[in-house]
């Protein structure tokens, strides 16, 4: 084990090899330095190109950092990923087919790396079935031409199963905290744990390199034991930054690591509007002890609403980067949590996940047709990608998939709790078709699971494989303000009910008084 600089480290990268680097969304636990440096080396020497990039997660900061760093033309031939959005710059690249990108489950990625380190023959798994990322669909492709499958269909016992495949990486870009001179890892100022335990025995195993960028040096044998996160054992170089910030948008938050638990009048309440309005009709399927996992998008804002309704406490959310309990953050430090009662790597909380351990789950939607298909991934010409959605969505035993009616300038206005459109979108989310299924209505009703889809305007269930408009709000019009705006006619129930009218006044909706939750006992089914 050698300490070594982030130039340095940048040389260790051979033409056409295969990098891998850790971290998730915006700058929790990703290397930055390192992807900084090896971006520099290929704008000053045109080395090393052709590269396979993966990453679990997205990561960087929406602009110029984490993975854009190697967005340039020629450096990387071949990026697999969960996500994009986070490093926009690949998203032209894709769609002009410069690089063969792919966007497959997070939790896919996570769990491929524990099966890759332990030299199976990759990831058996039912997630993905019926979505782009079935062989029988795209593959999880998303541009350029694909040299090899990534996943392929197989048989075991009369069902469908994905086997998604493994693939050599040559070096490792990873994260901690603190290296003592032996190369032991610790993370206690870390965000989120990912899978950096796998990633590194996955590298070794492969004959590659583990690079890991840390914050600070301890002696030998200074560090506890039990806080070693990547054994020595595994580690080829250490680079120290002591500048290493916690996340780009946060220099050290100790409530984010876990170091601190913070008052709960510290979660700052969403702005009114129509985001809160989902948010809160959505928490309004929150029950006593349910265990439920909060997705991106509108949906983060459920842990907020349940903070300021007083009802934190009474359930446990989840994240997928493996937070249990406490309340995931909005913003740029999505995806970290605050006063969470424990922390797992991110792939044995997709295991939990893909057993059916999720109660509720609360996702968002870009697109959605008649039979209850949703498209999340790839629409208006530009990538997304799916994060952990897919293995989300398919295993919950319910979700809420929230979003605004429209899309693209949608202006509401509240008045004595009713609700009016003063500026329609431009652009229909309800259409005949989607451009990509990240969520198969059809197979979900097939294997028995409950799916609801919450706007600010109406309520849409799931039900005998056809949407059906249940609840509208008060002082919306259904042919002017919904059906109007939508490319099919969804069933109606005989007289749809109102929506609760609190949720269009600024004050809190006191949930915590429901009945539901005055009640003792479990989450009721």
């Amino acid at each position: 084990m050698k300490f070594i600089t982030p130039a340095q480290a940048a040389d260790l990268v051979g033409a056409e090899s295969s990098l891998i680097a850790s971290g998730s969304g915006g700058g929790h636990a990703v290397p930055e330095a390192l992807l900084a440096a090896l971006g520099e080396r290929f704008r000053q020497t045109g080395a090393p190109g052709g590269l396979t990039l993966t990453h679990v997660v997205g990561i960087g900061d929406r602009q110029d950092r984490g993975a854009a760093h190697l967005a340039q033309p020629g450096m990387v031939r071949r990026l697999i990923t969960s996500a994009l959005i986070d490093a926009p710059a690949f998203i032209p690249m894709a769609l002009a087919d410069q690089v063969e990108a792919y966007t497959l489950p997070q939790g896919v990625l996570s769990q491929l790396m524990r099966d890759m380190a332990a030299g199976r023959p990759g990831l058996i798994t039912r997630t993905g079935l019926h979505t782009f990322v079935d062989p029988r669909q795209d593959g999880g492709l998303q541009g350029g031409r694909m040299s090899e499958p990534r996943v392929e269909l197989i048989q075991i016992g009369g069902q469908d199963w994905l086997r998604f495949l493994p693939f050599q990486i040559d070096v490792a870009f990873l994260r901690g905290t603190t290296a003592d001179e032996d190369g032991n890892i610790s993370m206690e100022q870390e965000a989120i744990p990912g899978e950096m335990l796998s990633t590194a025995q996955a590298v070794r195993r492969m004959g590659g390199k583990v690079i890991v960028q840390v914050k600070r040096v301890a002696r030998s044998g200074a560090l506890r034991s039990r806080d070693v996160r990547i054994p020595g054992i595994l580690v080829d170089h250490v680079v120290v930054v002591p500048e290493q910030s916690q996340t780009y948008a946060t220099d050290y938050d100790p409530s984010y690591s876990g170091e601190l638990r913070v008052p709960l009048n510290r979660i700052k309440p969403l702005e009114f509007g129509a985001r809160k309005i989902i948010a809160r009709r959505a928490a309004m399927e929150l029950r006593p002890g349910a265990v439920c996992n909060i997705g991106a998008g509108i949906s983060t804002g459920i842990s907020t609403v349940a903070a300021e309704e007083g009802i934190l406490d009474r359930i446990t959310l989840t994240n997928e980067q493996g937070f249990i309990g406490g309340a995931p953050l909005t913003g740029p430090d999505s995806g970290a949590a605050q006063n969470w009662s424990a922390m797992v790597d991110q792939p044995y909380q997709f295991d939990f996940y893909d057993g059916g351990g999720i109660d509720v789950a609360f996702l968002s939607f870009v697109e959605v047709n008649a039979q209850g298909d949703v498209n999340i991934s790839r629409f208006n010409g530009t990538i997304v990608g799916i994060g952990g959605f897919v293995n989300i969505s398919q295993n919950a035993k319910e979700t809420v998939f929230s979003g605004t009616f429209t899309a693209g300038g949608l202006d509401i206005a509240c008045e004595d709790g009713t609700l009016r459109i003063v500026t329609e979108g431009r652009h229909k989310k309800f259409c005949d078709t989607v451009q990509q299924v990240s969520y198969s209505g059809p197979f979900a009703a097939r294997e028995g699971r409950k799916a609801l889809f919450v706007t600010e305007r109406a309520v849409f269930r799931l039900a005998d494989g056809r949407l059906t408009l249940e609840e509208i709000a008060p002082g919306i019009d259904l042919d002017r303000d919904i059906l109007a705006h939508m490319d099919f006619k969804p069933d109606l129930v005989n007289r749809p009910k109102l929506m609760d009218k609190r949720l269009f006044a600024t004050q809190p909706m006191g949930l915590s008084e429901a009945d539901v939750f005055q009640r003792i006992g479990a989450c009721e089914d």
